[in-house]
């Protein structure tokens, strides 16, 4: 992936000096930049990695996931607050997730903490269970399970 980045940049700057201007100018670098793109696009099947440009694509999809899974359990968390009787059982309860390094865990830890109404207590040394306190376990596990699934799945497409 750096490489292919790597050629594009190299590519750029080739275009700048090709380009018979007498100073250099961000805009004929980002002309350059754009050729670039479409040259190493072009020569992706020569690369064993896939394209780079689609691993950013595919973090702004894991960005935008996170923020529409952070407007739900907000949405969530306001109609328990709001209610005029409290009916919470909060409780605990173990996910066993798929991802295998260091940093997908603490990835899917981080996510799963930074929504609301939920919060990891404890990973297991082999980073392969997860301990999470629900606020109301009986209405928000099912909404939880399928957040920790697409933040799971959205995380592998990002890092294999």
């Amino acid at each position: 992936m750096s490489f292919q980045f790597l050629l594009n940049l190299f590519i750029a700057f080739l275009w700048m000096l090709l380009i018979d201007e007498d100073e250099l100018r961000f805009s004929t670098f980002f002309v350059g930049f754009l050729v670039g793109t479409v040259i190493v696009f072009f020569m992706r099947r020569f690369f064993p990695q896939q394209f780079y440009l689609r691993r950013l694509f595919l973090v702004f999809k894991l960005i935008a996931i996170f923020i529409s899974e952070l407007f739900q359990s907000s949405v969530f968390v306001l109609k328990h607050i709001l209610s005029p009787k409290l009916n919470l059982k909060p409780g605990i309860f173990t996910y066993e997730t798929e991802l295998k390094s260091d940093w997908e865990v603490t990835t899917l830890a981080l996510l799963l903490t930074l929504t609301p109404g939920s919060v990891v207590m404890e990973v297991t040394p082999e980073g392969n269970v997860f301990y999470i306190h629900a606020m109301d376990l009986e209405s928000s596990r099912d909404f939880l399970v399928r957040s920790l699934k697409k933040f799971e799945k959205a995380i592998m497409e990002v890092t294999r």
